[in-house]
């Protein structure tokens, strides 16, 4: 469920794993290798969080779509 900060909804990592459709730990792969950029962390109460926006989920859905099949391995690279 995501959370407002004034007008904007944000998101937790888990969620937006879900959301893309993707393992958690995937998306932390992807955020590890640079292939997904990581959004700001904000601190709440002493713990450090991502921040994850609409843009940021639409990037990590994007990114899936050109490069994940599940349960195969990645797609192949057209050689173009």
């Amino acid at each position: 469920m995501p959370i407002y900060i004034g007008t904007m909804k944000a998101y937790t990592t888990p969620e937006v794993a879900k959301l893309a459709g993707v393992h958690l730990r995937t998306l932390h792969r992807w955020m590890e290798s640079g292939a997904v950029e990581q959004p700001k962390r904000v601190k709440i109460g002493g713990l450090s969080v991502r921040q994850w926006g609409e843009r940021d989920i639409a990037r990590v859905k994007k990114h899936k779509q050109l490069t994940y099949r599940k349960a195969r391995g990645r797609k192949k690279q057209s050689k173009s």
